[in-house]
């Protein structure tokens, strides 16, 4: 596969039990010549206040998700997503990533 147009779905683990929350994106993939995988996106759908919250809080605590593919019930790719002032996503690869954050709330 050199390039994929389609949707896709990001989604954010707390653990690899549970899924915080899913997010339906349009998607273009691209794999470079030595194998380097990029994307780029938007929402598929405009979020709403609620989900623009969610989206900001998740982004803010880890900006790692992972994505899911037509035909696949659940992500196994895991990308780092940056969001640009114009609603645009880019998705970049983050193999070295370890899943291991430490989070602090202060619930006061």
């Amino acid at each position: 596969m050199d390039r994929f147009v389609g949707q896709g779905r990001l989604e954010w683990w707390a653990n690899q039990s549970i899924c915080l929350e899913m997010y339906d994106i349009d998607i273009t993939v691209t794999v470079d010549a030595v194998g380097k995988w990029r994307a780029t996106g938007r929402h598929a759908n405009a979020l709403d206040a609620t989900q623009r919250e969610g989206w900001d809080f998740l982004m803010e605590m880890d900006p790692h998700f992972s994505i899911a593919l037509p035909g696949e019930d659940r992500g196994g790719i895991t990308v780092r997503v940056v969001e640009a002032e114009d609603g645009t996503l880019t998705l970049v690869e983050a193999p070295e990533w370890d899943s291991s954050v430490s989070v602090t709330f202060d619930l006061t």
